[in-house]
């Protein structure tokens, strides 16, 4: 009999293991509380550790028509736009690492996937349901569904499954479940974000290549996205909150996303230099979100227990400075389906293959969190710490940028 996949959460995470598991040859149930399938946000680079993996299962070819592939990437001192180091991808990553450096809007990588499972059979997709709690034994896991708002007297279905997968994201109520280990923290840090047509910036500002901005207390990135037509654009900042956040309640703080106020943003930027003041005049709006997070992972307990996983940001939220947010719930998704495929042999029962991703995965993904922290401190660095980051960049250069323990087959 084929075994049965339940899935909470429709996001990139979401569908990726979706996908992984119907490869696995499971049937797959999945549920979403929104009303339709999207992503919020904006652009995600996704190195070769994860467009290797997205080829390996058949979309190469989609991926190719959603995303930009830069060539370069350089670090330039916000203040006098100096280039400090440079990173060759393009060409250089397919030769170094077998795939290609990409940059995506986070819809359409989600639609990318989307599309995927949707030309699946046995894979069901389920759109404005919540799950309220589940139940495991030694044979199956249950879930129970939240009733319906048009249907408040019924009581709501309990769903029987094989395994109960939590890609629910950052406030995951499957992870409160299971680990029940509290709230993420509020980083301290604000991202304001934007995309911007490039046909509608002066030339001199139009650009193929990533570029990274640093600046005391804050970066700049910009990007391609969209097959180059449109500009991706973040600046972070540890700067004050905005309003009372800690009486944000989680499903507040979750869609905490509104107009960015452009003055306050070029205030921050008001000694950088021409070309990025440049850049962001030149952004008609901004969107801003409050980046929260969790220490890195101490454990395969934080990934999985008995019939139960974590994936992507319900196990392990980092901040951006790494650029593998997206990365990583794709990397679980690939491990958890081929620890699922050994779960379709009768002597290996599914907590025994869920312990097996979990051990696989959790020392990655807490060094992936730490090495975003750190970066982090890097980025933003003030004193002689900047002075350092600085000198050792020019010394190093690409030596320093590049990751072989990251961009590196597994």
């Amino acid at each position: 009999m084929s075994k049965q996949a339940l899935i909470a959460g429709g996001g990139i995470g979401g569908m990726a293991a979706a996908l992984a598991c119907r490869r696995a040859g499971w049937e797959v149930r999945l549920f979403e509380r929104a009303a339709v399938f999207s992503e919020v946000g904006a652009g995600v680079q996704l190195g070769p550790n994860v467009t290797r993996l997205l080829h390996d299962w058949g979309l190469q070819a989609a991926l190719a028509q959603a995303a930009a592939f830069p060539k370069r990437l350089q670090v330039c001192d916000a203040g006098t736009g100096r280039e400090l180091g440079a990173l060759r991808l393009g060409q250089h990553m397919i030769d170094r690492y077998g795939a290609p450096y990409a940059t995506v809007h986070r819809a359409d990588l989600h639609g990318v996937l989307y599309a995927a499972v949707r030309g699946e059979a046995d894979v069901a997709l389920n759109l404005n349901q919540s799950l309220a709690h589940f139940t495991q034994t030694a044979d199956t896991v249950c879930v129970r569904a939240a009733p319906s708002p048009a249907a408040l007297d019924a009581a709501p279905p309990d769903i029987e499954g094989d395994v109960l997968i939590g890609a629910d994201g950052l406030w995951s109520p499957v992870r409160q479940w299971l680990l029940g280990d509290g709230l993420p923290r509020v980083s301290g840090h604000l991202a304001y974000r934007a995309l911007v047509r490039q046909d509608s910036l002066p030339a001199a500002l139009r650009s193929q290549q990533v570029t990274v901005w640093l600046s005391p207390r804050l970066h700049v990135v910009q990007y391609p996205v969209r097959g180059g037509d449109w500009l991706n654009i973040v600046a972070i900042a540890q700067t004050r909150l905005p309003g009372p956040v800690q009486n944000l309640t989680p499903d507040r703080l979750d869609h905490w996303d509104h107009s960015g106020n452009a003055a306050e943003l070029q205030a921050l930027l008001s000694n950088a230099c021409a070309a990025l003041q440049g850049v962001v005049r030149a952004v008609p709006q901004w969107r801003l979100w409050l980046l929260c997070d969790r220490p890195p992972m101490r454990g395969p307990h934080q990934h999985a227990r008995g019939r139960v996983a974590l994936l992507g940001d319900a196990a392990h939220p980092m901040r951006p400075y790494l650029a593998q947010g997206a990365g990583m719930a794709i990397e679980d998704a690939a491990e958890l389906g081929r620890a699922l495929r050994l779960a379709t042999d009768p002597t290996i029962g599914v907590p025994a293959a869920l312990g097996h991703y979990a051990l696989n995965r959790w020392q990655r993904n807490a060094r992936v969190q730490a090495r975003a922290e750190r970066n982090g401190r890097i980025f933003h660095a003030t004193g002689p710490l900047r002075w350092a980051r600085n000198t050792a960049m020019g010394v190093l250069g690409e030596r320093l940028l590049d990751m072989p323990w990251l961009y590196g087959a597994r």
